[in-house]
């Protein structure tokens, strides 16, 4: 079971360059404990399109469990539709900054796998500001205006409109982080324990592709 939050469980929410990537439910209340704001950090491989995305999905997944970062079965710890995820496990201590943020004890503590295409921006500080690694000039307004052309899988390229350079739609500079793919790992209330930088490049390595970090308070 890979998508334990179901078909739809993310979706890009149309209006041009407001396009973004929420969960249909709304964020909900995590309960008493040290979680301050729901929130959840999402790693997604910059690649819009995954290759053999199931089977790289269920590789990583295994990993997270072997490593007991993950339980291996879903449950309803999630905050998609329906509430599937897999809930955190005792080996989350050793790939997070601050292990005393973690969500252990609260309802809301899983990890949810999408693979569908979506698209993922942050809630904090985010501009809808982008720029070209070739030209490096501003080109945010186009570029999420594009997206209404991304979404469906008509194009997985950009290409810049003050020099011409063209490339994936992830290959274009974000800061903070935003990022488009049909894969992504969804750690609900994860965020301010933080990943290390060191977990990040393994499960990239596992991966296979280079991955990006979303963070979306709810």
């Amino acid at each position: 079971m890979i998508s334990p939050s179901g078909a739809g469980a993310y979706r890009g929410l149309a209006g041009g360059a407001k396009m973004r990537a929420f969960f249909d439910a709304a964020c909900l209340v995590a309960g008493q404990g040290t979680i301050v704001q729901p929130n959840q950090i999402i790693v997604v491989p910059r690649i819009s399109s995954v290759p053999g995305r199931e089977a790289r999905a269920r590789k990583v997944l295994r990993w997270l469990v072997e490593r007991r970062i993950v339980e291996a079965l879903p449950t309803t710890c999630g905050r998609g539709p329906g509430g599937m995820a897999y809930a955190i496990a005792d080996g989350a201590r050793r790939v997070v900054q601050r292990p005393e943020r973690l969500p252990f004890g609260q309802p809301i503590n899983g990890l949810e796998i999408v693979t569908e295409r979506c698209i993922y921006t942050p809630t904090r500080e985010f501009a809808e500001e982008a720029g070209c690694p070739e030209c490096r000039r501003e080109i945010g307004t186009v570029l999420f205006d594009s997206l209404e052309t991304w979404m469906p899988g008509e194009t997985d390229n950009f290409t810049c409109p003050e020099c011409g350079f063209e490339d994936d739609i992830n290959g274009f500079l974000f800061i903070p982080a935003c990022a488009f793919s049909d894969l992504a790992f969804v750690f609900n209330d994860w965020a301010e324990a933080g990943l290390l930088d060191a977990f990040v490049a393994e499960f990239a390595e596992r991966l296979g592709f280079a991955c990006a970090q979303v963070r979306v308070d709810c």
